[in-house]
């Protein structure tokens, strides 16, 4: 009972400060006595914010369930090749079209096929292949790694034979960015990510039990393949979501995952996935914060996720050789 309080009052907490850092973002260097400049900034950052909360929730609740899944704490959903299929699809369009072709400069119609090519991609990978490998979740990690790998290999032969200057703009667009953030956008996000959520709400409330292994969740009366083939999938969509909203995050779900399992010490997802999205909201609206305060737009904010995902993962590594 005492620790069930401790963990209510941490996620209280967490609650309360991912709110001060929204209003944060949403105030600082804001004039508010001139009501034109209020609109104005209000207008620019609102989209941005509400693009953090809607990357935060799907790289969040993905990474949790992924660990989960896999059993491993130091994994993250890049590994299935979302984040290397969103920059080949880029420098595809931009090598047969052009970096003035109608797809790349309508935001829109980029966000609608990153959606739709990762979605169906992610669709054949972990929904038909996984149930040929005979669910195996091994050999599905196994493709994803190499499909990454893949994607990756094509991407760089693209870019070699393309135009240096045409390169140089490409190069922007394959970084993660809040900036410019398409309203239309976020609406088609929240409406996909809700979709997943009302597809997957009977394997989210097994997610506790199919934690326990195999044999323990069928024994308890759970059609495990069936649930691990869709808790994929669903971290697959959710990632191609959020990767074709922003770009790619390449540790950002290492970083909040562990976070949320450090700070909550509990094995209930209904408490684990709020947690780590509300550490992404904050590492989020914080670290854009930072850029636009403090570095003025000099670096976007996936270099410093990057950055600190690197040294987080090495940390994680050596405590986890150590116990």
């Amino acid at each position: 009972m005492i620790k069930n309080r401790n963990i209510s009052k941490k996620l209280i907490i967490l609650t309360v400060i991912a709110i001060l850092t929204c209003i944060l973002y949403m105030t600082i260097g804001v004039n508010f006595e001139n009501k034109k400049l209020l609109n104005y900034a209000m207008k620019i950052r609102f989209p941005k914010l509400c693009a953090m909360i809607i990357v935060a929730f799907a790289i969040g609740s993905a990474s949790i369930v992924f660990q989960s899944v896999i059993n491993n704490t130091i994994v993250t959903p890049c590994i299935l090749g979302m984040n290397s299929l969103y920059t080949l699809i880029h420098t595809a369009v931009a090598f047969a079209g052009g970096i003035g072709s109608f797809i790349v400069i309508n935001p829109n119609l980029s966000f609608v096929t990153d959606a739709i090519i990762m979605g169906i991609s992610a669709t054949i990978i972990y929904g038909y292949l996984f149930k040929k490998t005979n669910h195996n979740v091994l050999y599905v990690l196994l493709i994803g790694t190499v499909l990454t790998s893949f994607f990756s290999s094509v991407q760089n032969t693209l870019t070699r034979i393309m135009d240096p200057n045409e390169y140089d703009i490409l190069l922007t667009t394959l970084v993660a960015s809040f900036e410019h953030v398409n309203s239309r956008i976020i609406l088609a996000s929240i409406v996909l990510l809700a979709s997943i959520i009302l597809f997957l709400h009977k394997e989210i409330a097994l997610l506790d039990v199919i934690t326990l292994g195999k044999n323990q969740a069928i024994n308890l009366g759970v059609d495990y393949d069936k649930s691990i083939r869709k808790l994929l999938l669903a971290v697959a969509l959710c990632m191609a979501v959020a990767t074709a909203l922003v770009g790619p995050l390449s540790f950002m779900g290492l970083i909040i995952a562990n976070l949320a399992r450090q700070l909550m010490k509990t094995y209930r997802h209904s408490l684990l996935i709020p947690a780590s999205f509300l550490f992404g909201i904050i590492t989020l609206a914080g670290g854009q914060l930072i850029v636009e305060k403090v570095f003025v737009y000099d670096a976007p904010i996936s270099v410093f996720i990057t950055v600190g995902g690197g040294i987080y993962f090495l940390y994680l590594l050596l405590t986890k050789k150590r116990s």
